[in-house]
């Protein structure tokens, strides 16, 4: 079984489509997606993204701006460029992607692996930015493996002992990893918005029966993204940030 794992679509359509482009053929190249969360948010196209994810064999969590569309989350605790596009994802979801979203959970466990959009010890919210924090959710799940989005950032944290200290490595894209025994936080990155200076989108391939791991990335057409955000009025900070990944 060949997983497709993205995370923080963030309503980017182009980036997402180029991602299932890059991909491949859905029952060849993969046989089911796992999506970490934030499918909307940030970008121009929350109801086509919701669209095509539906349209796949698929699991979602529910990430922070599924969760700011909802309602569910105050958005004064946002910066004023992430409460206008919230507020404006918001007024653009029909009803029946307003449920879709509703009903996403904030955690799964599917055989080794523990996936939440956040952190494990906090599912929705928390940033795992750094080893120490990554020592600190190691305890808050029980499987080996743990999936995790929200910092649009690809990285895996490694447990070196029992002590809980562990190790940030870096993605090796295009080459599958044996993930061996050791107990992991993964993150694949952001599909439409990346923040690690790479502007391309980032999405990994698992396969569970192998048990390996292959990080990707593909650069996709930022200024047509560019355009749709403008004409949607919104922030120039988040068009801007989308050719520079940060």
């Amino acid at each position: 079984m060949r997983y497709l794992v993205i995370s923080d679509i963030h309503a980017n359509l182009t980036a997402f489509h180029t991602v299932l482009d890059d991909a491949g053929v859905l029952g060849k190249d993969y046989d089911f997606v796992w999506c970490l969360g934030d499918v909307v948010g940030y970008g121009p196209d929350p109801n086509e993204c919701v669209d095509l994810l539906r349209g796949l064999p698929h699991l979602c969590l529910a990430g922070n701006h599924d969760w700011a569309a909802l309602g569910r989350i105050d958005i004064r605790t946002f910066n004023a460029d992430a409460r206008k596009a919230a507020t404006w994802t918001r007024e653009q979801l029909t009803d029946e992607n307003l449920a879709y979203l509703e009903a996403l959970p904030t955690t799964f466990v599917l055989g080794d692996f523990t996936l939440a959009h956040g952190s494990p010890r906090e599912p929705v919210w928390e940033y795992i930015l750094d080893p120490l924090y990554a020592a600190l959710n190691f305890p808050h799940y029980q499987t080996t493996f743990c999936l995790v989005g929200h910092t649009h950032t690809p990285v895996t944290f490694k447990q070196l002992n029992e002590r809980g200290e562990c190790e940030a490595v870096a993605p090796k894209y295009g080459e599958s990893v044996d993930l061996g025994t050791a107990r992991q936080i993964i993150n694949p990155g952001s599909v439409g918005q990346p923040r690690d200076s790479d502007p391309r989108a980032a999405y990994a391939m698992l396969d569970i029966e192998k048990m390996t791991w292959e990080a990707k990335r593909i650069a996709y057409d930022i200024p047509a993204v560019q355009d749709r955000m403008r004409k949607a009025d919104m922030p120039d900070r988040l068009v801007t940030r989308l050719e520079h990944g940060w």
